[in-house]
């Protein structure tokens, strides 16, 4: 077994979900996030004009807090590369923003291929001392650790300073030294996305019914006499099935057995595996990336739902480095864990012990061997 950090990082163990808490739709736009983002290089590849257009589109940041000091980045981009990628869902500009989706893209040398893997958002981790936002360190959620960072005294929130905070602390989690890019992807806009590719076109296995949407796509009203929403549902229908922007999201977001999914969530997980399938295909297909102007569109519309920060690189650079891998061949990543409780109240979560191997494996780049004996972290969806 593979020993190391685990004393630095202290003793974590189990829980059967680490995504507790977070919404799986989140988890879904981060991911999809990852997959365009490493993408747009080969979609751009002989398109200069198209290039500089999304470059422009992309919104910047020193989210590391390094770059007034003259960071240098790497003359090119070699791996292995390490990017961290965080979701969030902010209700207005006067709220500190939570993490709601953590990630890590772990590329090895070669650039070819990657490894995906969240954190819990629930993670109970040491946050440490921030100067930048007058705060003093606190043993919480890691999610709060962008919250944290961001607030500046008198302004409104910095999502950027945030990031810094919550990338030190993800440092101390992981053992990971240095993240070589990161990015905030804010799913408000995700949806311009979806509708900005002409909708998706997937299979439907069984006729679902919405919790949340009304068949036109507004809310669907509280019952004042509480117990759900009441009016009419969106419904989607058995079989293959064109949907928009927000049909997509929406339908992936059900779970319960009462609205045609009688598996729950273990239902909405396939259900969202198959919808990053059919996304990343269509972010493919002829009728995207040989379509200027739909190309276009795809590409804005995710350039204004990032903020990127490549330390010196700019986010079409790292596609170009990444044009090889697609989505066959990232690799998600579970990590198991489970919650911790202190005389019946919820704390958040820890991982389970083999997580701080898998720690080590990642800072020695034996991923591949590791995974082989550990099967079970490696996600079939």
């Amino acid at each position: 077994m593979l020993v190391g950090k685990a004393g630095r990082r202290g003793r974590r163990a189990g829980r059967s979900s680490v995504w507790r808490g977070v919404p799986r739709w989140a988890q879904l736009c981060t991911v999809f996030g990852v997959i365009l983002m490493v993408l747009s290089g080969t979609s751009l590849v002989g398109a200069e004009a198209l290039m500089a257009r999304y470059e422009g589109a992309v919104g910047k940041a020193d989210l590391f807090g390094d770059e007034a000091a003259g960071a240098t980045p790497k003359s090119d981009i070699k791996g292995p590369l390490n990017i961290l990628l965080v979701g969030i869902d902010p209700r207005d500009d006067d709220t500190p923003p939570l993490a709601d989706a953590i990630m890590v893209l772990h590329v090895p040398e070669e650039l070819d291929r990657a490894y995906l893997f969240s954190l819990p958002r629930d993670l109970y981790v040491d946050i440490p001392a921030f100067r930048k936002a007058d705060f003093p360190g606190q043993t919480t959620k890691l999610n709060a650790a962008m919250s944290f960072g961001s607030r500046v005294p008198g302004e409104k929130p910095d999502a950027a300073r945030g990031f810094e905070l919550l990338a030190i602390t993800v440092q101390n989690v992981t053992g990971i030294e240095r993240f070589d890019a990161g990015a905030i992807i804010n799913f408000a806009g995700f949806r311009k996305i979806v509708d900005a590719m002409g909708g998706v076109t997937m299979n439907i296995e069984r006729e679902v019914r919405s919790e949340h949407r009304e068949p036109d796509g507004k809310h669907r009203q509280l019952d004042p006499n509480g117990g759900g929403y009441v009016g009419p549902q969106a419904v989607y229908p058995k079989g293959k099935q064109h949907l928009t922007g927000w049909q997509a999201l929406d339908y992936v977001r059900q779970r319960y057995p009462e609205n045609g999914v009688p598996d729950g969530d273990y239902g909405r997980q396939r259900h969202q595996q198959q919808f990053v399938k059919a996304m990343a295909g269509q972010a493919l297909s002829a009728d995207v990336v040989t379509n200027p102007i739909k190309l276009d569109k795809v590409l804005r519309a995710a350039g204004e739902s990032l903020i990127f920060s490549g330390r010196g690189h700019g986010v079409v650079d790292f596609g170009l480095a990444l044009k090889d891998i697609r989505p066959g061949n990232i690799q998600m990543i579970k990590l198991p864990g489970g919650g911790i409780e202190e005389n019946g109240k919820y704390l958040g979560e820890r991982f389970a012990p083999e997580v701080d191997d898998f720690f080590v494996a990642l800072e020695r780049e034996l991923l591949d061997p590791f995974l082989l004996e550990h099967p079970k972290l490696v996600s079939k969806g």
